[in-house]
Order: structure tokens, then C-alpha cells, then sequence
């Protein structure tokens, strides 16, 4: 018995979009694949460069009890509510990680995974007490379903049904990060390099960092139900790592993240549809593998041409020895 089903390009390629209805809802599942990476990238490249990757998978877990939270305050799982609790909590989880890190002796990765495991068992500890009143399941929250976006619901207003409400929000909160990095990018810039220069600057340092994870808690709200929290993490790591191979600037990392971000959707979609597994984890498969390319044959650092390319050796003039050596 073969491992992998036989690989069919007719049925993988061209059966998705053989019909008008098929089109419309993979277009949908394909939009807000590229809208979750394209978002998690841009602000991913930060995260990253600030060497806080973890920081991600932190405040990832860490909305968990805000979500409950929201949900036993307002009786609701509207989305309105539900990104005020998530965003309360992620900015929560970054100052009590900011603070373990300043005032106790524990360096930050570990400040990061007390917080987050802490963080993320009183949420499964929210939801257990209160089974049979509250409807929050782990699971999707973890790993979503992005095929099932478009049967989220639908946005009406004023008696006008605008579409896919799921769609709207990630298109919102993909516009409000890419407005915040075009607007600070200076800022952001530079307390992500060189923080005592910002701060000598009178920038305030900490305040564009918890502006980023408020970003950060957004994004992964907005895209729970799509991708799943776990995956929205390799979202955040994979562009801005895999662009770091093909370039060295940042604003060219930036650029690059939004080919990736068709790449790693298109790529999963289809991979999907071929072996029969979930899309978000054939997309972040698909990120894998691109990362692997990138690291072996990427011009800048690549496996391939540190070994194709040796480092040229600087041969220096011997020093003639003094002319009375030995001569005391």
C-alpha cells in the first residue's frame, strides 16, 4: 500500500474550481489564506527580527482565558466582544512576561513559557468549569478549519447583507497593521535594531512594543477560527525567517513576504486536496518546505553556497625579524 495517494493533477488542480459554486467558496477559503499570512508576515518580521519569535506562541495561547472571560461577561461569542477580551489578555500576557523578565532573575524564553503555559491552562481550566454553558472548543481555537470559512456569518447592516463577516474582520485588521507599519515604520525600525538609540531619542520604546502586541493579539483572534492559533505562530516565523535567505534589508523582507503568503496558501490549498489533511497544516507544510529550499540554496547564508563558495583566505606578508634578533 502506497503512503501518499496517487497524485492526480486533473482532480487536484483543475476539480476546485470546476464550477461557479466551487469557485466562490474556494475563493473565499483562498482569500483569507492569503489575508492571514499576508498579516502574520508583516508583523511577523518584527516579532522575528526583535529576536521575540516566541512571543507569538506566547500571546497565542495566552487569549485563551480572555476569550472565556469575555464570553461569561457579555453571554456572547459575537466578535466584538470576543477581540476586546482577546486583546486585553495578549497585552496582559506581554506586561506580566515584561514584568518577570525586569524584576526576577528568569531570562525572557523562560518568562515567556511560564507565562503562556499559565496562561493558557487557566483558559481550559475557564472552559471545563463551565461545560454545558459555554460553546468554545479548544480544538478548533488550536487548529481551525479553514475550509469551513465561508460558512462563517454573514455582516449585515442596515438591512444589507455585505457578505462574509469572518472575511471583513481579517481584511480589517489586515489593513490596520499594514497602516501601522506604513505610518511608524521609522519607529518601528529602529527600536527593533537599536532601542537605546530610540529611547535616547525620547521614543517611547515600550509603548511601540505593546502597540505591535496588541497587532500581534488581533491578528491571532482574527484568524483562530480560520487557521487555528498554532499555525497562526508558524505564519508569523516562516516569512520573515525564509525571506531572510533570499535578502538581507528589511523593508525587501517585508515585500517578499506577500509572494510567500500566495505561495504558502496556494501551495497548501492544493496539497490539501491531494492528501486528503487539513489546508492549514498543508500550508504551513508548504511553508516548511520553501524554508528548506530557501536555507540550502537562498544566496544570502545558504548551505549551498557556503560550500560552492569558499571564503577566500587573506595571506599576509611575513614579518622579517629584526636585524639585532639574537644578538642579546
Amino acid at each position: 500500500m502506497s503512503f501518499f495517494p496517487p497524485f492526480n493533477p486533473e482532480k487536484v488542480l483543475m476539480e476546485p474550481w470546476s464550477s461557479p459554486e466551487l469557485i466562490l467558496w474556494n475563493g473565499q477559503v483562498l482569500l483569507m489564506g492569503f489575508l492571514v499570512c499576508w498579516a502574520s508576515g508583516i508583523i511577523g518580521s518584527f516579532i522575528v527580527v526583535r529576536r521575540m519569535a516566541l512571543m507569538g506562541d506566547a500571546i497565542s495561547h495566552g487569549i485563551l482565558p480572555g476569550l472565556v472571560i469575555s464570553f461569561l461577561v457579555c453571554g456572547s461569542l459575537e466578535i466584538g466582544p470576543m477581540l476586546l477580551g482577546a486583546c486585553i489578555a495578549g497585552v496582559t500576557c506581554s506586561l506580566c512576561i515584561e514584568w518577570l523578565r525586569t524584576n526576577t532573575p528568569i531570562k525572557k524564553d523562560a518568562a515567556m513559557a511560564v507565562v503562556f503555559t499559565s496562561f493558557f491552562a487557566l483558559g481550559v481550566t475557564l472552559i471545563n468549569l463551565q461545560t454545558g454553558h459555554i460553546d468554545i472548543d479548544t480544538g478548533c481555537i488550536l487548529y481551525g478549519e479553514i475550509g469551513l470559512v465561508p460558512l462563517s456569518p454573514r455582516l449585515v447592516f442596515a438591512d444589507i447583507d455585505f457578505g462574509n463577516r469572518s472575511l471583513w474582520v481579517m481584511t480589517l485588521v489586515c489593513f490596520t497593521a499594514l497602516t501601522v507599519v506604513c505610518l511608524f515604520y521609522k519607529q518601528l525600525l529602529l527600536t527593533s535594531f537599536d532601542p537605546a538609540l530610540a529611547f535616547s531619542k525620547g521614543w517611547p520604546v515600550q509603548g511601540i512594543q505593546r502597540v505591535l502586541m496588541l497587532l500581534l493579539a488581533l491578528i491571532t483572534v482574527a484568524s483562530m477560527e480560520a487557521v487555528g492559533v498554532i499555525l497562526v505562530v508558524a505564519m508569523l516565523v516562516f516569512p520573515c525567517t525564509t525571506a531572510s535567505f533570499l535578502c538581507k534589508r528589511l523593508p525587501s523582507m517585508l515585500w517578499i513576504t506577500l509572494p510567500l503568503g500566495i505561495l504558502y496558501t496556494v501551495g497548501g490549498f492544493h496539497l490539501a486536496h491531494w492528501l486528503d489533511c487539513s489546508i492549514a497544516s498543508a500550508m504551513a507544510l508548504v511553508a516548511t518546505l520553501l524554508f528548506i529550499i530557501a536555507c540550502f540554496l537562498g544566496p544570502e547564508g545558504g548551505v549551498f553556497w557556503k560550500f560552492r563558495i569558499p571564503t577566500p583566505k587573506i595571506i599576509t606578508a611575513k614579518k622579517s625579524p629584526p636585524l639585532n634578533e639574537g644578538l642579546f
